[in-house]
């Protein structure tokens, strides 16, 4: 059945068969064709554009049309025998490393509120999920391994192409993450905007 739905497009003139953009397709919609990215199925993508931000010639896009509604049931059969289990959940609450996430993906422009958590505090908060997520999108990385200055650079293309209108901001109780917030309001900064953080830090329970 044909429903008008958000889908990946490749511009086959600017796809160079690298394959990059495969092993981020999670659903297996994505395989290298005679040397060039090409959809196996409509059925088999989301229309969530995991895949745009590892294209490095800009070859995919998300675009909205008529298309083969996405198959969940399809897509799990489709993985099994490929000796994959496929488990689904909310794309809403799809965690994405910030220095992977493409700024114009669908998830971002869909909502107004975000969560930004150390990768560390989303390991050891098991309440993230319940307490605070909803049906926020999350990002999550860490300031101290990673590149601060290309967060801020992230950061910054994210507010300039999205409408966030509040982050909530989730660090541990150690030093190296009192960078994430720094690094938020230097975005900002960047950006020109002014978007209210709510501060969430998670400490260790000594009792």
């Amino acid at each position: 059945m044909k429903v008008k739905r958000k889908i990946i497009e490749i511009d086959q003139e600017l796809c160079d068969g690298c394959g990059m953009c495969v092993p981020a397709c999670a659903e297996g919609a994505i395989e290298v064709v005679n040397g060039k990215a090409r959809l196996v199925s409509e059925k088999y993508c989301d229309g969530l554009g995991a895949c745009i931000g590892q294209c490095p010639k800009g070859a995919i896009k998300v675009v909205e049309r008529e298309a083969e509604d996405f198959d969940e049931e399809a897509v799990a059969e489709y993985l099994r025998k490929k000796g994959k289990r496929a488990v689904f959940v909310s794309p809403n609450n799809w965690p994405v490393q910030i220095r992977l996430v493409s700024t114009g993906m669908p998830f971002l422009r869909d909502s107004s509120e975000l969560v930004v958590s150390s990768d560390c505090a989303a390991a050891v908060y098991d309440e993230l999920k319940s307490s605070l997520l909803g049906n926020r999108p999350l990002l999550i990385g860490c300031p101290k391994f990673d590149d601060a200055e290309m967060y801020v650079d992230r950061f910054s293309e994210i507010f300039k192409n999205n409408n966030i209108k509040k982050i909530i901001c989730v660090i541990m109780e150690v030093p190296c993450c009192s960078g994430l917030p720094m690094i938020l309001k230097r975005a900002m900064e960047l950006a020109d905007v002014q978007i209210p953080v709510e501060e969430v830090v998670v400490y260790v329970n000594r009792f």
